[in-house]
């Protein structure tokens, strides 16, 4: 039996348990280990692809294994951290604390999209489900780390958690064409560009957290918050 072409999925297999755990914790209120468990099913998410570029272990049960495991740590997860949050932050029973569970559906809708789709090969058509539960996992956290904050004040009013919940929704099935972070050899200069004008973003926001002594999340929270921002101006101006 050939172990190495079964490495990448017991890495990305990896990343559905963290997901998995990290649901229970959501459901705990433990919202600041949820998002911990996020980021680790994150990187289990980048090493997969690159174990299987690595030992040339391409698999179709691969590819339809790894949409699996995003929809449980990038769709469901998210989804369940902000129900919770919005739960804890006043609203109770609230019915509208069921909103943010279309963030799961949509991410579903996304990810069967993203396998069918040949335009989605060196980018992506709609918001990545990683980029959009990186969001919301770091909005859970910073509301997490500090109850009294604007954020928090926000989540407990009947508008701002509903409307975010939605409008990422829309955006993980939109048509706006958003840029990837996976770097090929033959990208063209346009897209290099957008990358580093990104990481420069990226770094001012790890500046001004570090020099305001703000927590770490928020700046997760303002660069993929300006990651969407930037894709629907490039979009308008067809840059």
């Amino acid at each position: 039996m050939n172990i190495k072409k079964h490495i990448p999925n017991f890495v990305t297999s990896l990343n559905i348990v963290c997901g998995i755990i990290g649901v229970v914790f959501a459901f705990n209120g433990r919202l600041d280990i949820a998002f911990y468990l996020m980021i680790a099913a994150g990187i289990f998410d980048f090493c997969d692809g690159f174990a299987a570029r690595a030992l040339g272990a391409y698999s179709d049960m691969g590819r339809e294994l790894d949409s699996l495991c995003d929809l449980v740590s990038f769709g469901v997860l998210p989804s369940i951290m902000l129900y919770t949050a919005m739960r804890n932050c006043s609203f109770g029973d609230s019915w509208l604390c069921w909103v943010p569970l279309t963030i799961a559906v949509f991410s579903a809708l996304r990810l069967a999209k993203f396998n069918v789709d040949p335009r989605q090969t060196s980018g992506f058509i709609g918001l990545p489900t990683p980029a959009c539960a990186l969001l919301v996992g770091a909005l859970c956290y910073y509301v997490c780390f500090d109850p009294a904050c604007f954020l928090s004040m926000w989540l407990a009013g009947p508008v701002f958690g509903p409307v975010l919940s939605l409008c990422l929704s829309a955006l993980l099935v939109c048509e706006i064409p958003m840029f990837s972070l996976k770097m090929h050899k033959d990208d063209p200069q346009v897209l290099k560009n957008k990358r580093l004008a990104f990481a420069f973003i990226v770094l001012a926001a790890l500046i001004v957290c570090l020099i305001c002594r703000l927590n770490w999340s928020l700046a997760a929270l303002l660069v993929f918050t300006c990651y969407i921002i930037k894709n629907i101006v490039y979009a308008i101006f067809k840059i």
